[in-house]
């Protein structure tokens, strides 16, 4: 039958309407409409030399799981690969701004013309099946990579990593970054069954990368009994640094005096460290040079995550989203050096954790702006506002005076509040969802330039309060 969806955003608000649940976990109804497109992706799990032109000629898969770090660990995946001058694929989400973020090509953004021919093949080989939306566009994204002649295919889990889509598709390398507590009502109530369903990417016989450093014992017991093999921080990888330049070491190869990687912030490191002991672990396939790393890790980029844009005042984003998160963004900011005052435009999922990713960033903020954001799911901004106020109240160290708070429509406007009540020396971080952060995004990337500056307004004008 012949499409009645001629552009993108036909396709994306049918596949909006084809299944009455936003997240349903679970890989029967992907598998089984993946199955009848007939498209293969990645190394068949089977053994011998019959099997070793199929190994050959199919790409090297890489499967990422965590609950934070999963995109960073793709970027960095990517960049290195690519600057060792291998062809690479990656599929992530959620974006910004833009689907077609969701998909990169050698670096570069896939195009509506290059997603709707497989949107249309999912469509037409789904029959009845009544996929959710992250179920239709993952297979549709599959398709594409499966067929663009590929060396390395880099997938990123959307949610936990057992019954997420993605892991229709047999990884030759898992990876699991960071495990914490997010997406509880799915993954369960610790951070033992939360891993243990990150695990699930796991392959026997194949090379399972773990990047956080107090792994649970759900995911070793797991890699055991599968018979994966198992590369754990500071047993089979691990890396030390100084303020100048850090070195890593795995089974068999080690790196020293590398210059730190672009991606800015505290955990990156760790990240960096299951990214090189993913390629060390499938080097026989993807041989990577010295430089290339180094290349690799120097020149990567990843919007969103702890982004500093230059300016006046420095502008901040990052699309932290739960506690484990926002710990480590407060760290990240305590890092940076004196600003006289930290401005904060904060919009959440409601069912986020939010007093928990407020807890360690409260002591360092002076204004919070709390704006509502574009989707059923995220809490309003009065909601965001009281709970700022009512944790403001609760006792605790009088280490600074209470910061302001104030409500608006959207993550733009309350930037631009944010930026008339700053000087040009202060900062303004964005956070708390991928929205937030995209709603700030979706006209380019701000360049801010304090009102108040020199010359901007009379000396004795009124400032704009937050």
């Amino acid at each position: 039958m012949t499409s009645r969806h001629a552009t993108l955003a036909d396709w994306l608000a049918h596949c909006e309407r084809l299944h009455t649940a936003q997240i349903e976990l679970g890989l029967e109804r992907g598998a089984s409409v993946w199955q009848r497109m007939g498209i293969t992706l990645g190394t068949p799990l089977v053994d011998g030399a019959a099997a070793q032109e199929v190994v050959d000629s199919a790409p090297v898969v890489f499967t990422v799981a965590g609950t934070n770090g999963k995109g960073s660990t793709c970027a960095m995946l990517e960049s290195i690969l690519m600057s060792a001058g291998y062809r690479t694929g990656v599929y992530g989400s959620p974006h910004l701004v833009h689907f077609e973020e969701r998909c990169r090509i050698n670096g570069a953004l896939v195009t509506e013309a290059d997603l709707l021919p497989h949107f249309e093949a999912v469509e037409q080989a789904r029959g009845d099946t009544p996929l959710t939306y992250f179920e239709f566009t993952t297979l549709a994204i599959l398709r594409l990579l499966a067929q663009a002649g590929l060396d390395a295919v880099i997938l990123e889990v959307g949610l936990g990593g057992r019954l997420d889509t993605v892991n229709i598709i047999d990884a030759d390398c898992a990876v699991i970054t960071s495990i914490d507590l997010d997406h509880m009502e799915f993954l369960g109530p610790d951070r033992e069954a939360i891993g243990r369903e990150k695990a699930g990417i796991m392959r026997a016989g194949r090379p399972a990368v773990v990047s956080d450093p107090k792994v649970p014992d759900s995911v070793v017991a797991h890699a055991e009994s599968l018979g994966a093999d198992l590369w754990l921080f500071g047993r089979d990888h691990n890396y030390a640094g100084d303020r100048q330049q850090w070195s890593w070491g795995g089974r068999s190869k080690r790196f020293n005096g590398m210059a730190y990687p672009s991606l800015r912030g505290a955990n990156q490191l760790l990240n960096a460290s299951g990214v090189l002991a993913a390629l060390e672990a499938v080097r026989n396939r993807l041989p990577v040079p010295a430089q290339a790393v180094r290349t690799g890790l120097a020149t990567v980029e990843l919007p969103g995550r702890f982004q500093i844009v230059p300016g006046q005042p420095t502008l901040i984003l990052d699309v932290a989203h739960n506690p484990h998160a926002a710990a480590t963004l407060a760290v990240n900011l305590d890092q940076m050096g004196f600003f006289p005052r930290t401005h904060v435009v904060w919009g959440a999922m409601a069912d986020k954790d939010m007093a928990g990713m407020l807890d360690k960033l409260l002591p360092l903020v002076d204004t919070w702006h709390c704006c509502d954001l574009p989707t059923p799911r995220a809490a309003s901004s009065q909601q965001l506002a009281d709970l700022v106020r009512a944790l403001q109240a609760q006792p605790g160290p009088a280490t600074r005076p209470k910061a302001t708070v104030s409500t608006h429509p959207d993550p733009m406007a309350a930037l631009h509040a944010a930026l008339a009540g700053a000087d040009p020396a202060d900062r303004i971080l964005v956070f708390g969802s991928f929205f937030t952060v995209g709603g700030v995004l979706h006209e380019g990337l701000p360049r801010l330039n304090a009102p108040h500056m020199p010359g901007n307004v009379p000396p004795n004008a009124p400032r704009a309060e937050a």
